[in-house]
């Protein structure tokens, strides 16, 4: 069917109407999600100087700011709705609404901001510091609204989410500024204690690294299939711990060998019987 020329002039008419009526209002609503945004922006930056400036902590510092950016985008959306005639009221009862529905599917999310406030007031760990949870070993990279960033020595980053962090065990490796070294060794039975405890005590006094106070101790611990056990325990700063550890293994090792101090390797007896006397 074809249109008559007074049909199409209509709706060429209408066609303009509306354009000079909801133009001005998409135009005037785009213009003032194009600026909000460029506000946004400058008002997290201006923010992220002053608390730069104001040394707070780095951890609430990004904590903060992604939470203001999420309440910023919020209003900036609200004031587009009503810019495009969205009346307020219905338009807050469709975000109540909407709110809902998100609370109820994203209630893990929601323990997540929970658990990422509790890590912000209780601090038991900042940015920077070294922890272990939740099967991760790493540096604290960044405290999120939602998650944690732990960077792991090997450089890969794992995100773990605060809820999980805030209800389970947290080790936090930095927080003290002193460590204690472990070393475990075995030497062969028969060997003199008293001798071998001499020999790592004055091992261990040439490190400089390692503290006076508690001074280094060693201790018999137990009886080995092949070895007579012992713990070698001292003290030193948090970021000497490894460098400390590995140097003495290598140094106990090259001590023992010049002290004639035995570490022994796993050993078998192995007896022969025969029923009707030994073979020729």
């Amino acid at each position: 069917m074809e249109l008559s020329y007074e049909t199409i002039q209509t709706i060429q008419g209408k066609a303009v109407e509306m354009v000079f009526e909801v133009g001005p209002v998409l135009l005037k609503a785009i213009i003032l999600l194009l600026v909000g945004r460029w506000v946004i922006k400058f008002l997290l930056r201006m923010l992220n100087k002053a608390l730069l400036r104001y040394e707070i902590d780095q951890s609430l510092a990004t904590f903060f700011t992604s939470f203001l950016n999420a309440i910023l985008w919020v209003m900036l959306l609200i004031s587009v709705a009503t810019t495009l005639g969205m009346e307020m009221t219905s338009f807050v009862a469709i975000i109540g609404a909407a709110g809902l529905a998100i609370g109820l599917a994203l209630q893990g999310s929601l323990a997540n901001f929970a658990g990422g406030v509790l890590i912000l007031i209780f601090k038991p760990f900042r940015v920077g510091e070294t922890i272990e949870a939740q099967g991760t070993l790493g540096s604290v990279e960044s405290i999120d609204i939602l998650y944690t960033k732990v960077r792991n020595f090997d450089n890969r980053v794992v995100t773990i989410p605060n809820g999980a962090l805030a209800n389970n065990s947290i080790i936090n490796l930095s927080q003290k500024p002193t460590r204690r070294v472990d070393i475990s060794v075995g030497v062969a039975y028969g060997t003199d204690l008293k001798k071998t405890r001499k020999v790592v005590l004055e091992t261990l006094k040439k490190d400089e690294r390692i503290h006076a106070e508690p001074e280094p101790v060693m201790k018999f611990i137990g009886f080995g299939d092949s070895s007579l056990d012992l713990t070698i325990r001292c003290w030193t700063d948090a970021a000497d711990l490894w460098p400390v550890y590995w140097d003495n293994m290598e140094t106990l090792k090259e001590a023992f060998e010049a002290n004639d101090i035995e570490i022994p390797f796993p050993q078998r007896d192995v007896n022969h019987y025969y029923p009707e006397g030994k073979k020729e």
